[in-house]
């Protein structure tokens, strides 16, 4: 709509000039799609960064993707930080990185939805209870970890032992609860990816791991010390370390660790 500037009176480079040698840059080593992410007040870029794509001869509507964030609230001690650029009253990313963790961070940017504002709080985000979304899905990840190592402690082979894997007795309420959600994750990762959603998959973890917590409750996964190993406790191993393999893919996927210690 007009002309933009790229270099300064002075000589230095603007911001825009940066985003242009971006783009080219991604294109050049080879993403047929180039996705920005930008902030709340910054909707007067897309339309600028549509043109960068038709200057490079591509097609704005193929090639180029900008989505429009929300504005960030940060909370501690049950009180807003406030926050003024013109002021300078700012955090940092890498600040906030060094106070609570890169996990706790990426977790929980991520786990709401671009168009929305975000509210991170500090006191949430360094909680070890089940009220911290991450700490909740990762606990999940360790709990599992732990109980497969104490069956192989316990001399359980469930994997290549005399003992078959028999689906069919997962049967329970808590069991066939956990599998169907389970059978829902490939579904929710071609989602998220197809509508740059990728909430979606945090939010999903968090349910499973509810979905896993209730299901550990409510059936009996390693045998009572006078009782012998049987194909139901088998089976049950088998659905925890699949459930384990989905929560350790998604924290992949969100760049988040899984421990197998907490």
């Amino acid at each position: 709509d007009k002309d933009r500037v790229l270099v300064k009176s002075d000589g230095e480079y603007t911001y825009f000039a940066s985003d242009c040698a971006y783009y080219i840059d991604k294109r050049e080593r080879g993403s047929s799609k180039c996705i920005y992410l930008l902030g709340a007040d910054h909707h007067g870029y897309v339309n600028r960064l549509r043109a960068v794509a038709a200057c490079a001869g591509d097609n704005p509507d193929e090639n180029i993707e900008v989505l429009i964030g929300q504005l960030v609230k940060i909370m501690r001690n049950g009180e807003e930080v406030k926050l003024s650029k013109r002021a300078g009253d700012l955090i940092l990313l890498t600040d906030l990185v060094e106070a609570v963790g890169v996990d706790a961070v990426r977790y929980s940017l991520i786990r709401y939805p671009v168009d929305t504002p975000l509210l991170l709080d500090f006191d949430l985000m360094t909680s070890r209870t089940n009220e911290n979304p991450v700490y909740y899905v990762q606990y999940a990840h360790a709990r599992i970890n732990a109980l497969l190592n104490t069956a192989a402690e316990l001399g359980i082979n469930w994997e290549h032992g005399e003992l078959a894997f028999v689906p069919q007795l997962l049967d329970g309420p808590a069991e066939q609860d956990l599998l169907a959600q389970l059978a829902q994750f490939p579904a929710v990762v071609a989602t998220s990816a197809e509508l740059r959603e990728p909430h979606r998959i945090a939010r999903y973890l968090e349910d499973l791991a509810t979905g896993y917590h209730r299901f550990y409750d409510s059936c009996r996964v390693l045998p009572a010390a006078d009782q012998a190993v049987g194909e139901l406790n088998i089976a049950r191993l088998h659905v925890c370390r699949a459930t384990q393999v989905v929560i350790y893919n998604g924290l992949q996927l969100l760049g988040v660790a899984a421990p197998e210690r907490m």
